[in-house]
């Protein structure tokens, strides 16, 4: 069986030479000093002056809005994680979908303005597949309108733009750590934020509001994470450059064999870096991608059909929206397997099985 994904995890006496302290410690949860280390190396790694650890990306999202006093109206894509639109929905707030570009797969900054109005107090936009959204072109109509930004870069670990991290650009970014990104802590997120008071805004948030032993100043939620995830993610981050190299690698196999597919790739962003949490592709039919899933699963070769359907169509909360690019594009794109522990031998025969199935 080859599997869509599979975590990428360290060799075990690593792992278990952080448990030994928490051991001795006795002290499990409450951002604990390994939490505080693992914030600490990944500001060092990600070359950022501000950033929190938190329980997972979801919870990241809904304390961005929390923060930042959204209401009303915010703009974002249909074509993400449900999660990027729930939070809008949990948050008493109201998503606006606007259509996705079909190259790039994230917002259409062109048809972001004719969404705007009155109510509008935000947009939030998806690096899709950890590929950047035009983070400036949504900077311009955000000051245009006053509008504040969020980043929901859950796959955008490790990215940047001419030579600055991803996370540095809208007021807030969130991460996701899941077990089945290419950086994980089992379960965490990240919430960056340039603003040092907002930081710190953020971060009672984080911890019920609380922001003395016997005070409050927030609203607030249990956003914390644990001392098991953090070592995890302290034992994960050591080997953060040998993943990214052998799913480069990776890529560069499915790039060379599938050359006869009758798909294209996302176009990923001209001035950014790559980081390969995916490999998705966009096939020239729904009729093909069926066909080819149908088929691979007998071989227990499986994908995902990530992200369909659209949420702007498919969610019972919400009043149905058909968007053309999105409800075309979710139709026909498929991830195929990427994961550390894949082989080139497998995706060989991934590439060989797909134009097998076409050509017959």
């Amino acid at each position: 069986m080859i599997p869509v994904t599979q975590p990428f995890l360290p060799p075990r006496e690593e792992y278990e030479k952080y448990l030994e302290g928490i051991w001795k410690r006795n002290w499990l949860t409450n951002m604990g000093p390994l939490a505080s280390q693992l914030e600490m190396e990944l500001k060092d790694y990600l070359k950022l002056k501000h950033l929190l650890f938190v329980t997972n990306g979801t919870v990241a999202i809904q304390m961005a809005i929390k923060a930042l006093e959204i209401h009303g109206e915010i703009i974002t894509t249909p074509f993400s994680f449900i999660a990027t639109t729930s939070c809008i929905v949990w948050e008493n707030c109201t998503p606006v979908f606007v259509d996705i570009d079909s190259q790039s797969l994230c917002i259409d900054p062109k048809k972001i303005e004719a969404a705007i109005t009155e109510k509008t107090s935000a947009i939030l936009a998806t690096h899709v597949y950890g590929n950047p959204c035009d983070v400036e072109a949504i900077e311009i109509i955000a000051k245009k309108h006053n509008l504040k930004v969020i980043y929901d870069a859950a796959h955008a670990f490790g990215v940047e733009i001419n030579g600055k991290s991803i996370f540095e650009y809208g007021d807030v970014s969130t991460c996701s750590l899941h077990a089945t990104k290419l950086y994980h802590t089992v379960e965490g997120g990240l919430i960056i934020t340039k603003d040092a008071e907002l930081l710190k805004k953020l971060a009672y948030i984080r911890n019920f509001g609380i922001s003395d032993f016997d005070s409050f100043s927030e609203l607030g939620l249990n956003g914390k994470n644990s001392e098991f995830h953090a070592a995890m993610g302290l034992t994960n981050l050591k080997y953060i450059s040998e993943i990214n190299s052998k799913r480069k690698a990776l890529a560069n196999l499915y790039d060379e064999k599938l050359k006869n597919l009758k798909a294209v790739k996302p176009l990923w962003h001209s001035k950014a870096t790559k980081n390969y949490p995916y490999y998705p592709i966009v096939l020239e039919s729904e009729e093909l991608l069926l066909k080819l899933k149908k088929e691979m699963d007998k071989q227990e070769v499986f994908t995902r059909r990530y992200f369909y359907p659209s949420l702007a169509s498919a969610l019972p909360y919400l009043p149905k929206l058909e968007l053309p690019v999105t409800e075309d594009i979710s139709r026909r794109v498929l991830c195929l397997p990427m994961y550390y522990d894949l082989t080139f031998e497998e995706v060989e025969f991934i590439a060989r099985l797909m134009l097998r199935i076409q050509n017959n």
